[in-house]
């Protein structure tokens, strides 16, 4: 990095935190620290909800993602649109009627306090760790790739963060996520715009994605009906629905952005906002990842994208194998290129060669297969190697290829979007912690004061909690769907309580608490033997699937719990 990407990260970043502190001085009141006092207009619900989800693990794995796989990971958002629609008809007016800081806070009105406790407990679980991981992604990544140290990088991005979130609670995210997401937004642009302009004179844009198509990149939807397969058109309208219902509707990461809004209205158009650009966005950003590829055809490649990875190879008895496996690569990349400017050339005369392209994917499995087996080495070598490289691919590109000044607004697109999923996941983190536990157990009345007070402190908390979880945390496969498995594995159980308490008014509060136990306890055997013991790619079960079992699991045996028990007294309270 040159003195100019210094001065533009240092100066993005320095300015983030100081706009944010400013802007919401003076916070006093529970409202205030926690909704905002309900003056977010709509458009900026729409931007802290996109930027909510959008850590850096969307802008760092997701390239990687369709760089090795293509297009097909943009499925997983084929439930999204749907979802805003059915939280901005039946969850948003609910929640604002109740007057809740919390979703949490409304599973008490419905059933009784251990259910709350109980989606609540699920929710820091799984938030906590998720933070973590945002945290911590672009911290391993970053100090590979430039030899920073990992556990100080996890230490600056976690106290950024914790200094204006601790100061302005969720007004302070409001504020900053619109700069932030035009930060994110505006680098990327420029990073897709340099990658084309990049590619050789006579490589259109419409010639590259005919490149990448050869290369079956293109490839954007799937209606296979395996549940192996963790991509498909019918897991992202399904299991992609109820994740996406469980997260924006239940998650209060999300929930706290839009209960910040002036209306019912106004929070109802910031999450459908969300619904029409969010897939436009990914698909996007996949692209991107897909052009890398491309931009890859006529450039050399290294064989495995984690610079350390090579580092173990060279020290280790294995070094001239992975030698021999790099001149193979040089000599596969010398004619992949010939025939891909041959292509190039058919296409340019209006002619798409078949010939030609079966040769490109032939060429492009070779290359694969090098690959593979360079990853064997790295493990021989090292049995504790991460031999996953995709997370690396997109800073890579970013290090080697850009010029001076757009690394650092590139590395700031990276870190801004890593502070602000940390920013939104600790402010949920304490206001939970604040309303759902705390409030719910101390005894005596308290000022409002003492609440701020206690919502800052947590905050503070689950921020170093969140930064441990980093400095201790290993990567694992592609981050992007690290984040996704964590979430499946709890978002399930939590929408089914959800779903039970708007739709089905004949169950009770003891019904669906047991419902819920024994859908999570379900659910941690269904991962364990369906998906975790298996590599990646060869899971007997689809992560998305999760979701809809763990739903469907709490709801149909909460109905049928309540079914088979003697009627028990009312106890709820109509919402």
């Amino acid at each position: 990095m040159q003195q100019l990407d210094w001065i533009i990260l240092i100066v993005t970043l320095f300015f983030i935190v100081v706009y944010g502190v400013w802007k919401t001085r003076g916070t006093k009141s529970v409202e205030d620290y926690i909704l905002g006092n309900n003056e977010t207009p709509w458009y900026t619900v729409g931007v802290s909800v996109m930027a909510t989800q959008a850590s850096a693990i969307t802008f760092l794995s997701t390239p990687g993602q369709a760089f090795n796989d293509g297009m097909g990971f943009v499925q997983f958002y084929f439930g999204l649109p749907l979802a805003m629609v059915i939280i901005c008809y039946t969850f948003i007016p609910l929640y604002h009627k109740l007057k809740v800081y919390t979703a949490y806070e409304f599973l008490e009105k419905r059933f009784d306090q251990k259910t709350r406790s109980l989606a609540a407990i699920l929710f820091l679980v799984q938030r906590g760790l998720g933070t973590g991981i945002t945290i911590y992604a672009p911290a391993i990544i970053l100090s590979t790739i430039l030899g920073w140290n990992v556990t100080q990088l996890n230490i600056i991005i976690g106290l950024l963060v914790i200094i204006y979130t601790v100061t302005g609670g969720t007004k302070a995210l409001n504020v900053t996520h619109k700069q932030q997401m035009f930060i994110i937004m505006s680098g990327m642009f420029v990073a897709f715009y340099l990658i084309i302009d990049g590619l050789p004179k006579d490589i259109s844009f419409s010639n590259a994605l005919e490149i990448a198509g050869a290369n079956h990149k293109m490839d954007i939807i799937d209606f296979s009906v395996d549940p192996k397969n963790r991509y498909t058109f019918w897991s992202g309208v399904t299991g992609g629905l109820f994740l996406m219902l469980a997260y924006f509707g239940t998650d209060q990461s999300q929930v706290g952005r839009y209960l910040s809004g002036k209306s019912v209205r106004e929070s109802q158009m910031g999450l459908i906002m969300n619904g029409f650009l969010k897939v436009p966005m990914q698909f996007f950003i996949l692209l991107t990842g897909v052009m890398v590829f491309v931009f890859f055809q006529f450039k050399e490649i290294p064989l495995n994208f984690n610079p350390h990875n090579k580092e173990v190879v060279a020290a280790s008895s294995y070094n001239k194998d992975y030698e021999k496996l790099e001149a193979d690569l040089k000599t596969m990349e010398a004619e992949r290129l010939q025939v891909t400017l041959d292509y190039n050339n058919q296409l340019n005369n209006g002619n798409s060669n078949p010939i030609l392209r079966k040769q490109i994917f032939v060429l492009t499995e070779k290359e694969n297969a090098l690959r593979d087996s360079a990853k064997a080495l790295i493990k021989k070598a090292d049995e504790k190697a991460i031999t996953n490289d995709s997370d690396y691919i997109f800073i890579y590109f970013v290090l080697n290829y850009l010029p001076i000044g757009f690394i650092g607004l590139l590395l700031a697109v990276i870190l801004c979007a890593a502070m602000s999923s940390t920013a939104s996941g600790l402010s949920a983190l304490a206001s939970t912690t604040v309303i759902d536990i705390y409030k719910r157990n101390v005894k005596g009345e308290k000022s409002e004061e003492h609440y701020v007070a206690m919502s800052r402190f947590f905050t503070l908390l689950w921020g170093v909690f969140s930064i441990a979880i980093a400095c201790v945390g290993n990567l694992f496969e592609n981050l992007i769907q690290l984040v996704n498995i964590i979430g499946s594995i709890f978002y399930g159980t939590v929408l089914g309580i959800f779903l039970v308490g708007f739709y089905i008014k004949y169950v009770k509060a003891q019904a669906v608490f047991v419902a819920a136990v024994v859908s999570q306890c379900t659910i941690f055997v269904i991962y364990y033997y369906t998906i975790h013991i298996y590599p990646s790619g060869k899971e007997l079960l689809g992560y998305l699937w999760l979701n809809f079992i763990g739903a469907a699991l709490t709801i149909l045996l909460s109905i049928a719990w309540q079914f088979f028990k003697k009627a028990e007294p009312s106890e709820m309270v109509q919402a």
